[in-house]
Parts: structure tokens; C-alpha cells; sequence
């Protein structure tokens, strides 16, 4: 438990002094920005009042930070609470400032809050964002986590450990497995690898495991063979260790806003709400697409009609590439792409099916000799799919959403994977910025269901942002 102890410390010094940093510079800056700095500075009469005021604010900023647990290491790596927490204290303070200013008849420079507050919170943003990538790699390596003892039925165990070491950067590390009440006995769990502490169903035994592991955290997974009254106990007992308690439902793939928690009797009973883009949801998504698609058209037409140029006189065959694609609900629309490949390609595909590379459905070679001189480079930076923004406009794309299959992998899906055709395709989406062509296929299909189950506005913005950056790093383009 020292481990989880260090990297706690660690982390929320070094985010106490960079939070103090931050709002020193803002209140600072703000207080010469809007008064200025001249030899007649002293602290006396207005300036010196605000002198003081800034001095009052920056502690009670950097307080309210840590008041709303925007340093707590449970929230820090992964999720948006962070900086909705550090933009929750941020607003609220400014928001006192400005009730109390009204109420006892304090003239507040606005100037000076109008510069203060945004130049605050966008550097304590940015800072949080810096420090969370310098933290995210302290996590692939293996350090900065917090040891955690997997207690549960044995599938339930094994899904909960694959999920936490497909995920590094939530900060977990799976150490060991307690399964209370398995058959078998095993000594090691097969899929994860992790050593099976124990199989007795009493706290004890479990305390045991937990100190013989100096585990910082227990996440009690489904199927998990133990009585209220022995969990109860269990929370009491982990409490008095300082060691966390998670609680792991077997809800897979399920965001935020759809999970709400309702206290009955003292049970928290956790209702999911239904995914369902309808209505207002459908208009915003769909006139989205049309306002920024139809400015991404005006913007890189110049591009467009120097791409368009290139592939023509690269080699033979028309400058578009018009695939028939499966949309939403299942029917059919013809994508277009720049070619990035000679004019036989499709005919040439059963002589090179033996070099598949792809992740089973999904058809993908790294150096395929179809592709083109100018191919190569559109496909590396997915200057290609440029001319799908006029799929966009016209309604049978969308920005975001789930990879458009092909007719020939809509005819061989599974049942559940059919829930991809209930939102329209999209130009990029998770798959897109999270490995593209290097994702195996059971990978694509958890992403772009998770998409179907959670979309959301905010969430389409996101992917695109991470986009860009997909983009410019290439990785898995080809």
C-alpha cells in the first residue's frame, strides 16, 4: 500500500503547486492587465484595496479546488469529472464573488473578472490536461497505479481484469483474484493469468488475501457468492484499512449519463435509461452534420480540386471511387472516396485474399500492391475519404458514427453486431481513434456499439478532436 500512497502524495502536491502557479498568473495578470503597472503603484486607495482582493481570491480559488476533490486521485488519468470539477469550483467561486458583490453594493471591476476568470480556468484546464498526459504514460509503464484484488465468480473476474488492462490509463492494476464459493479451486485464474488468493466466503479470509496482496483497492465484480451482511462488513473493514471499495455491476459499455442511482431502503438501485436518438436528438445531430460538413466542403474545396488533380494524372481511372455501402437501418447508399487504387482492384481481390492481414471480416493488407503512388499518401493521413463529406451533406453519412460496412460483412453479421445499422455511418468515429486497421474485429464491433448505446453531441465533438490528432499520427491507416 506504500505504492498507491507515493503516487497519491505525488500527484496531488504536484497539482496543488501547479493549481497555485495557475491561479497566482491569472489573478495576477488580470490585476496589471486592468490596472496597469506604473511607479505610482503602492497600497493605498483603489489599487491597494484590489491588491488584496487578488491576494483573497487566488487562496480562496486554489481552496475551492481542492474543496470540490478536483486533486482526488480516484477521478485523475481518465473521464471528464476532473475538469468538471475544476470548472464546477472555478464558477462557483466567481459566482459568490458576484452575489456578494451585489448584495453588499461592491463595485467589482468587471473588467478585471471578465479577464481573471476565462484565463484561469483555460489554464487550469490545460495544465490538468499536460499533467494527465504526463500521468497517462507513468500508467502504460507500469507505475502511478493503484493495486486492485478482483473478487467475484470466476467470468465475471476474468471480463473485469481484461477490461482493466485494456484500459491503463483508468489507473487500475489487477494483482489477484478471490473467487468465494468457486468450483474447482483453481490457483490461477486461466484468461488474466492472476493468482487466486482464496475460495472461503468469509471477511476474514478475504482481509487475509487483501493484506497478502497489498492491494489498495477491491473491485467486487457480478456473480459474486457473498450475503449483504458479509459485503456490509467487508465495506466497515476496508474502510478502517484506508483501502477502496469498488463496486462493479455487470453493465458492460454503458456511459454516464444513462446510469443513475436511487436510493430505496438503502439499497442504491441503479436505473440505465434506454439509448434513443429521436426527435430533438435526431434534428441537432442531423443539422450538425449539415452545417459543418458544408463548411469543411467550402473550406477544402482548393484541397479537393488538387487531390482531384493528383489522382487523375497518377494513373488510369476515374478521379472518384463510388462504393456501395450499408447505412442506417440497413439500406443502401453509394460512398464515395478519391481512388487510391488501380482500376482492377476489386478484380484482383480473391488473388490476394490468402495475404489478408484484416481482423477476420474486415479485408486489410499493410503494403497492398493495388494501391497507388498518390493512394498511399491519401490513405496514410485519410485524405481519401475526403469526398464522404458530400455523403454527409447529403444525408446518407454522418460526421460521426460506426464504420459504413459492406454489403458482403453485413450478410455474415451476428445478431447483436446488426445494432451498428441503427445510426448512420460515420466519416470518423471510436474506431477511427482508437487503432483503425490494427483493431482486432471483436474490438470494432465493442466501439461502434458502444457509440450506438451512449451517442451524445458532446461526445461526437470529442471524437473529433481526438480525430485530428488520429490523423496526423497515422496510426493504423492503410
Amino acid at each position: 500500500m506504500g505504492t498507491l500512497s507515493d503516487w497519491r502524495v505525488r500527484t496531488s502536491r504536484r497539482l496543488g503547486l501547479v493549481d497555485a502557479f495557475v491561479v497566482a498568473w491569472a489573478v495576477a495578470g488580470a490585476f496589471f492587465v486592468r490596472f496597469g503597472i506604473g511607479p505610482d503603484l503602492a497600497l493605498s486607495g483603489y489599487d491597494a484595496i484590489y491588491v488584496w482582493f487578488s491576494l483573497a481570491l487566488a487562496i480562496a480559488w486554489w481552496f475551492m479546488l481542492g474543496a470540490w476533490n478536483s486533486r482526488q486521485s480516484r477521478i485523475l488519468g481518465a473521464g471528464t469529472d476532473e475538469y468538471k470539477r475544476v470548472a464546477a469550483a472555478s464558477l462557483w467561486l466567481f459566482g459568490l464573488v458576484a452575489i456578494f458583490s451585489y448584495v453588499f453594493r461592491i463595485e467589482t471591476a468587471r473588467g478585471y473578472v471578465g479577464i481573471a476568470l476565462p484565463a484561469g480556468l483555460v489554464g487550469l484546464l490545460l495544465a490538468r490536461w499536460l499533467l494527465r498526459q504526463h500521468l497517462s504514460v507513468d500508467r502504460h509503464r507500469g507505475d502511478s497505479m493503484s493495486r486492485i484484488l478482483l473478487l467475484g465468480g470466476p467470468d465475471a473476474v476474468a471480463h473485469l481484469a481484461a477490461s482493466f488492462n485494456r484500459s491503463k490509463g483508468s489507473g487500475y492494476l489487477p494483482v489477484a483474484a478471490y473467487t468465494p464459493g468457486a468450483a474447482g479451486k483453481l490457483a490461477t485464474e486461466p484468461e488474466s493469468g492472476l493468482p487466486i488468493l482464496g475460495h472461503l466466503a468469509d471477511p476474514s479470509s478475504i482481509l487475509r488475501a487483501i493484506k497478502s496482496c497489498s492491494a489498495d483497492a477491491v473491485a467486487i465484480s457480478a456473480g459474486v457468492q457473498l450475503n449483504p451482511q458479509t459485503i456490509r462488513h467487508l465495506g466497515w473493514e476496508l474502510a478502517a484499512m484506508n483501502v477502496g471499495l469498488i463496486m462493479a455491476p455487470a453493465l458492460t459499455d454503458i456511459a454516464g449519463p444513462r446510469i443513475h442511482t436511487q436510493q430505496i431502503a438503502g439499497l442504491p438501485l441503479i436505473h440505465v435509461t434506454t439509448p434513443t436518438l429521436e426527435g430533438g436528438q435526431r434534428v441537432a445531430k442531423r443539422l450538425f452534420d449539415i452545417v459543418v460538413s458544408g463548411m469543411l466542403i467550402a473550406l477544402t474545396s482548393p484541397l479537393l480540386a488538387v487531390l482531384a488533380i493528383l489522382v487523375r494524372f497518377d494513373s488510369k481511372g476515374p478521379i472518384l471511387f463510388k462504393q456501395e455501402r450499408v447505412g442506417i437501418e440497413g439500406n443502401r447508399f453509394s460512398m464515395f472516396k478519391f481512388r487510391s487504387m488501380v482500376i482492377d482492384a476489386e478484380q484482383r481481390l480473391a488473388e490476394l485474399q490468402h495475404r489478408n492481414e484484416g481482423n477476420g471480416v474486415l479485408f486489410k493488407i499493410k503494403d497492398d500492391p493495388r494501391i497507388t503512388r498518390v493512394g498511399g499518401i491519401l490513405r496514410k493521413y485519410s485524405l481519401d475519404e475526403l469526398p464522404q463529406l458530400f455523403n454527409i451533406f447529403a444525408g446518407s453519412m454522418s460526421l460521426v458514427g460506426p464504420r459504413p460496412p459492406l454489403p458482403r460483412e453485413v450478410a455474415v453479421y451476428e445478431h447483436d453486431v446488426r445494432r451498428r445499422l441503427l445510426v448512420k455511418p460515420g466519416l470518423t468515429g471510436l474506431w477511427q481513434v482508437s487503432g483503425r486497421s490494427n483493431l482486432s474485429w471483436q474490438d470494432s464491433v465493442r466501439l461502434d456499439l458502444y457509440y450506438v448505446e451512449n451517442w451524445s453531441l458532446a461526445g461526437d465533438l470529442i471524437i473529433i478532436l481526438r480525430t485530428v490528432r488520429a490523423v496526423f499520427h497515422s496510426t493504423g491507416a492503410y
